[in-house]
């Protein structure tokens, strides 16, 4: 049984998940990659550096969390010019309604992939 699906298996037997839970469950994201998400909620437009400084860390785990994020569909990356020349990289989270959405669908899609294994059941 892969990580993912074990996961989906111990969801099943929590009788009262938290958002955390299910983030973690259904879309595999863990402590770390959560906090950025709700970090980035609460001050859209973020920097890696600014969410460094507000998660104390260090940006290159930063920057891991925001990849998985954005690999996930949690996150899109905006690129900012500079006054004084170059760019910077500014991160911003799909609201939580669309976060939410995600989280159904997936949820939707695992669960027509268990009633179509249930009914491909047979014992011989």
């Amino acid at each position: 049984m892969s990580e993912q699906n074990y996961r989906h298996v111990e969801a099943v037997r929590i009788t009262d998940p938290t958002f955390a839970q299910v983030l973690e469950c259904v879309l595999g994201v863990h402590t770390h990659e959560r906090r950025a998400y709700f970090a980035l909620l609460e001050a859209p437009g973020s920097t890696t550096t600014e969410l460094a400084d507000d998660l104390d860390r260090d940006r290159s785990s930063v920057n891991r969390s925001l990849s998985t994020l954005s690999e996930k569909g949690l996150i899109e990356r905006d690129r900012k010019i500079l006054d004084g020349g170059g760019y910077v990289y500014q991160y911003f989270p799909i609201p939580l309604s669309e976060a939410k959405e995600l989280l159904h669908s997936s949820v939707d899609r695992w669960t027509m992939h268990v009633h179509d294994e249930i009914e491909s059941f047979d014992v011989r």
